[in-house]
């Protein structure tokens, strides 16, 4: 059977991987997609979900460019692995849902970098990229205050620690953030 998931477009998004993560470990199923969905999220794009309890990441999954068939699929899909593959984290248990706050960023298409100046860590995300090695970091973040610091952890994600910047793939990208309220 079928359930209906009445969701408002405002708060879409954040309300939508909640539900995802309430089904998912509660009931251990994977819940259908809403029948009224947005049309903001019936397109395709990269897609991450962050997951944070008392003020703590708790877990965060996504991708860079889209991997569903829309950006509604992603957040489901995005919000049950951020709770329960992370590596660095063990799986949240669905007593901790009411601490958890969740929130999900739509990415734009990455751009090259050409030159560092190019890059603002409170306005692009990062990816770092050598060969098979990637590494990606989101805009935006509580401590990460310079383009450096900015690069250096997506250099550590990708486990290109001793690599100069200019010998590295640099792309940017923007996200539009969408939190509980």
């Amino acid at each position: 059977m079928r359930r209906e998931i009445s969701l408002k477009e405002e708060g879409f998004s954040p309300q939508l991987a909640k539900k995802a993560l309430q089904e998912y470990l509660g009931r251990r199923k994977k819940m259908p997609l809403p029948t009224e969905i947005p049309e903001r999220f019936r397109g395709k794009a990269g897609f991450f979900v962050s997951l944070h309890k008392r003020g703590k990441l708790r877990g965060c999954i996504g991708t860079y460019l889209p991997s569903q068939s829309s950006i509604a699929e992603e957040i489901v899909e995005n919000a049950i692995s951020a709770a329960t593959r992370d590596p660095r984290f063990p799986p949240v248990k669905e007593e901790e849902l009411e601490d958890i706050e969740i929130s999900v960023d739509i990415l734009s298409k990455p751009e090259p970098v050409k030159n560092k100046r190019e890059l603002n860590p409170k306005k692009y995300g990062v990816i770092v990229n050598k060969g098979w090695q990637k590494g990606l970091l989101l805009p935006d973040l509580e401590g990460v205050d310079t383009v450096e610091h900015q690069l250096e952890i997506a250099k550590q994600k990708a486990g290109l620690f001793d690599i100069p910047d200019e010998d590295l793939d640099i792309y940017r990208f923007t996200v539009t953030r969408y939190k509980e309220k």
